[in-house]
Parts: structure tokens; C-alpha cells; sequence
């Protein structure tokens, strides 16, 4: 078979020059894959540090989602042969928990997972589409070793591909790398992309020049709802591809631009299977299981009788959370925060909030989240704050130091742990000694939808204006204190 043989030296060959090539630009301090490492958001990856608190599924909740998954990356549905696949569900139904404890199953079983995170509040690598494609590619490029040289290769063909659009990053540094490898054949399907929380995917903020003044507003150039489109996009350009040989899941909230892109009707050249974790799937077992765990070592730890929680507290709190784990996980954290009262008189207040028969399944979470704020000693100013947070998370100087420097009135004084002392079960406060290198962070954008609602928090909203000016007041008192210079800003 002499075309065999052919193939066999002229991809040996190839693989011997991509190697030189490799070697060189590694020699002249270029190498291409260290470029590469340069244009990645590490802190998207599942596993990242910034990620280190990620939520997981309880042991022995979510088995049937996560096994029905699991079962589609190994073997695919011969009725629906696309390879990729949606995980959709309201605010709070566990998405990125089963996706995180997903990719754990797929690496313990040894089936190869890239993964990006995207998240609202993280790092700007994580709420911006900039580096999804870098990332994606240096992953691949970890687990396929043959693929290293074709990427290499690549970068170096086109040196600034890193300021291209998405499309052309895939052709160059993913698709024609793996279609080199392969010789452009169906490639046998083994591993899986998973792409958690698109849906909080924002356009990066530019300053429009044409603006008047001396203080040009950052205007978006695009929507959000079409940078997350351009991803889809992307993702479908890989999926399309025969040489492409991994599945991909993509999990985020139904939002609109999702249920088009993944409707048969508007989109009739691509259908993709979703599956739906509010409809496909009774979660109130699980809720049930994750509470009785967590709150009988609420028990042990404070010496509660055997008897606490009782049943019939149970079964409000599964009512109560209409599916949603996330108001189980806030009860959880809300009775073991350290408050001044035990957790059993906790437990009766969140109870006799009372339970409504209603159609919208966040409305105790509503409750809950309102509780809560309520406890501090001004809830109003606590809202002010959290939402001021968000805000400066999106410019990435959301360091506690600099909040801390633009939001307390008196910089000496303790405001901040005044305000949120009591809301750890909301917000991951930084320990003092971590203030100049770590940022607030809250467990659930659920929090900051609740506030940006005036339907849902009733007196605790607080407008656009007023929280531009309360941080612009905080940035002119800074500058103005005989005590703070423009060096005392990290990040």
C-alpha cells in the first residue's frame, strides 16, 4: 500500500519540521505556545484558583442528570448525532454545580475535559469572550500532544491572530490544527468542552471618543446577547467540523438569545438536543437529601437534640426552594455564618417567613435574600454597597483595599464589616490580611438580579444614578484625604 507509506513519511516529515520550527522559535525566546499561555483566562478553568469554592453536587444528588450527561459525552444519541448538547434552567437550579461535578466524573473515568467558567463577577478574563478561544486552544493542546507542534506552527504563520475575531482564532489555532492531525477524517469522538454560565458572557467597556467632556462614558461597541451569539456561533463552526473530535456542552440560564439559537424553527440548518434541569428532572429529592446532610451537622456541631430539625421543616424548606438549590444552599450557609443566634432560632425565623402558592419558584428565594439583607443595621446602605461592588467588579478594581478606599466614608473606620458582617451567606467577605489581593465575591448572581429588580427587592433597590454618584463621591473623597494618593490602588 504505497500511499500509505506516503502518508506515513510525509506526516513524520511534517511532524520534524514542525518540531525544528518549534525549536527555533523556542531557542529565540518566541515560542509560540508560551504566546499562546499569554492570551488565556487561567481563572476560567475548572480548576483554577479563583474557582477554588466553586459548588459541586451533594454525594449522591443530581446521579440521574449527571449520569444522562455522561452517557451522551462517551456514546453520543443516534437520534440526535450533533456534538453539542444545551444544559439550561432558571437562576439556581445547579448548572454549574452539575457541570463542575461532571467534569470530576469525566476525569475519574479518564475522558479528557476542557472547560471555560464564565462568571459576571470573576475576573475580567472570565466575564469577557477575549480569551475563550486562547483558552479553549491551550487546553487541547494539553491533552493532545500532537497537537502542540500544528498549533505552534500556526501562531507563527499568523502572529497576530490573537487580535482576530473568534471564527478565525478557531480555524487557525483549533480546527486546522486538529484537521492536520487527522488528515481531515471523521475523528473518533473522545472528550468533551464544557462552557459553564455563557449567559453572563458581557461586552468588554470602551470609551466612546466622541463623547463631550473631559470624561468620556464607556459605551459597550456591541450587546451582550451578541457576543454570547458569536460564541455559539464558534461553537458551532467546531461542532460542524468531521476533524473535531470532542462533544461540547454549553450550560447557561434560557435567556433569549439561546432559546433562538437552539430552536429548530429559527434556526433550521442546526438542531441540538437541550436538556432542561427545572423540567427534565424532579430536583426536590436532592434538595431534601442536601438538607437533611447539611443540617444534621448543623446538629452535631452545636449539640442540637436528635429531634432538629423535624420533618415537617424539612419538607417546607423542599417547598420553599420550588427546585431552586441555590435557596437551600443560602438557608445552609445563612444558619452556619457564625450569627449571634443559634441556628435553631434561625431556622424558625426563615420558617415563619411563610410559604405561598405561587408560579414565580424565586419568590422565597426573594423572601430569603430580603431576611437576610434585613439583618444588617442598614440594609439599604448594605444594598447600596453590594450593588456598588458589582459595579467596580466590571472596571476589575473590586480588590476589598480599593472598595474599602472609595465606599467608606471614614477610611480608618470598620464601615465595611459593620454593614456586611452579617452577610457572609451571601457574600465571600476577604479575610483583612488577603484586602489588597482578593476580591468580594457573592455565591449566586442571583443576589445581584434580586437587587437590580425593584419588583423583586421593594425597598432595598437602589438606582443606576445613585450608585454611579456614591462611588464617584467615594473616588473625590479619596483623592481629596491628605491621607490616600492615586499609589495606594492595586490591581
Amino acid at each position: 500500500m504505497p500511499n500509505v507509506k506516503i502518508l506515513d513519511r510525509s506526516q513524520g516529515l511534517r511532524t520534524e519540521i514542525l518540531s525544528i520550527v518549534t525549536n527555533i522559535s523556542s531557542c529565540l525566546g518566541k515560542d509560540p505556545l508560551d504566546q499562546l499561555e499569554v492570551h488565556i483566562a487561567p481563572e476560567a478553568l475548572h480548576d483554577s484558583a479563583e474557582r477554588c469554592d466553586a459548588p459541586k453536587c451533594h454525594p449522591d444528588t443530581r446521579v440521574a442528570v449527571q449520569a444522562d450527561l455522561y452517557s451522551w459525552i462517551e456514546h453520543g444519541d443516534t437520534a440526535n448525532p450533533h456534538k453539542l448538547k444545551w444544559v439550561t434552567g432558571p437562576a439556581g437550579t445547579g448548572k454549574t454545580s452539575v457541570m463542575g461535578s461532571l467534569i470530576e466524573l469525566c476525569k475519574d473515568n479518564g475522558l479528557p475535559v476542557v472547560s471555560f467558567f464564565f462568571s459576571s463577577t470573576g475576573s475580567t478574563g472570565r466575564h469577557t469572550k477575549t480569551a475563550f478561544v486562547t483558552t479553549i486552544a491551550h487546553q487541547l493542546a494539553q491533552h493532545r500532544q500532537d497537537l502542540k507542534g500544528e498549533i505552534a506552527a500556526a501562531i507563527e504563520a499568523d502572529t497576530i491572530v490573537f487580535k482576530k475575531n473568534l471564527h478565525v482564532q478557531m480555524e487557525t489555532l483549533v480546527l486546522g490544527p486538529f484537521r492536520a492531525v487527522t488528515g481531515g477524517s471523521n475523528a473518533v469522538l473522545r472528550g468533551v468542552i464544557i462552557v459553564d454560565g455563557l449567559d453572563e458572557c458581557r461586552v468588554e467597556q470602551t470609551h466612546d471618543a466622541t463623547s463631550s467632556g473631559s470624561n468620556p462614558s464607556p459605551t459597550p461597541v456591541r450587546r451582550n446577547d451578541e457576543d454570547q451569539l458569536e460564541i455559539l456561533q464558534v461553537l458551532q463552526q467546531a461542532s460542524s467540523d468531521p476533524a473535531f473530535p470532542y462533544r461540547i456542552l454549553i450550560a447557561s440560564r434560557p435567556e433569549r438569545v439561546f432559546r433562538e439559537f437552539f430552536d429548530p424553527e429559527q434556526n433550521p440548518t442546526f438542531f441540538s438536543p437541550k436538556l432542561d434541569l427545572n423540567e427534565d428532572y424532579d430536583a426536590n429529592a436532592d434538595i431534601s437529601l442536601f438538607l437533611e446532610a447539611h443540617l444534621n451537622r448543623i446538629r452535631r456541631r452545636y449539640n442540637l437534640p436528635s429531634s432538629w430539625p423535624s420533618p415537617e421543616a424539612i419538607r417546607i424548606l423542599v417547598r420553599n426552594a420550588s427546585g431552586q438549590f441555590i435557596y437551600a444552599a443560602t438557608v445552609i450557609r445563612f444558619l452556619d455564618t457564625g450569627h449571634r443566634e443559634p441556628p435553631k432560632a434561625l431556622l424558625e425565623a426563615i420558617l415563619k417567613m411563610g410559604v405561598k402558592t405561587t408560579s414565580n419558584p424565586l419568590e422565597q428565594l426573594d423572601v430569603l435574600y430580603s431576611h437576610i439583607l434585613g439583618s444588617s443595621p442598614d440594609p439599604l446602605l448594605s444594598a447600596r454597597w453590594i450593588c456598588s461592588i458589582t459595579e467596580l467588579d466590571c472596571l476589575s478594581t473590586s480588590y476589598a483595599s480599593n472598595v474599602h478606599l472609595l465606599l467608606q466614608t471614614d477610611p480608618e473606620s470598620s464601615e465595611a464589616e459593620h454593614l456586611l458582617g452579617n452577610l457572609h451567606s451571601l457574600i465571600r467577605i476577604p479575610a483583612p490580611s488577603n484586602q489588597a489581593t482578593t476580591r468580594y465575591d457573592f455565591y449566586h448572581k442571583s443576589l445581584s438580579d434580586f437587587l437590580e429588580d425593584p419588583g423583586r427587592c421593594g425597598n432595598l433597590y437602589v438606582e443606576d444614578r445613585v450608585i454611579s454618584t456614591f462611588i464617584w463621591d467615594g473616588f473625590v473623597r479619596a483623592c481629596a484625604s491628605e491621607f490616600v494618593s492615586a499609589s495606594s490602588f492595586t490591581g
